[in-house]
């Protein structure tokens, strides 16, 4: 666990307070720092942490909007609810957080599917985010 990137570590802790606050009735605030406290080396990284986990939570409307948009014979329901964390995460990173390359953003989600996920989970979550990457593209030359 320690030879893990301290960003790919900090994003592997937005996804583990993201899915215990699905099942949360508790403050979004009180779940995060729940998580920070369970892991001393994602302290380093808490203000990246803090930023992508609640721009996820004000934003999940609007990704999931996009997020359905891209999906193609497929129904958002039946999406994995890691996977669906996942590409929140990634819309979020790639819409947001202009200090990470949207490239990187994307190759992470894959990665972290990796661990996480089912066998189809990267492919799926790499083309999801490729597509709205895309469509981010055109938006920001027009």
């Amino acid at each position: 666990m320690s030879n893990l990137h301290p960003r790919r570590n900090a994003r592997e802790g937005v996804l583990e307070a993201l899915f215990a606050q699905e099942y949360s009735e508790e403050k979004p605030k009180l779940v995060l720092d729940r998580v920070l406290d369970s892991n001393p080396n994602r302290k380093k990284n808490s203000e990246f942490i803090e930023i992508l986990y609640f721009c996820v939570i004000d934003n999940v409307g609007w990704a999931d909007d996009l997020i359905k948009l891209h999906l193609q014979n497929w129904e958002f329901s039946r999406v994995a609810q890691v996977d669906r964390l996942l590409l929140r995460m990634g819309i979020c990173e790639i819409f947001f957080i202009e200090e990470v390359p949207p490239k990187v953003s994307i190759s992470e989600m894959v990665e972290i599917s990796k661990v996480y996920s089912t066998d189809e989970s990267p492919s799926f979550i790499n083309g999801i985010l490729d597509a709205v990457y895309k469509d981010f593209q055109k938006k920001e030359i027009n």
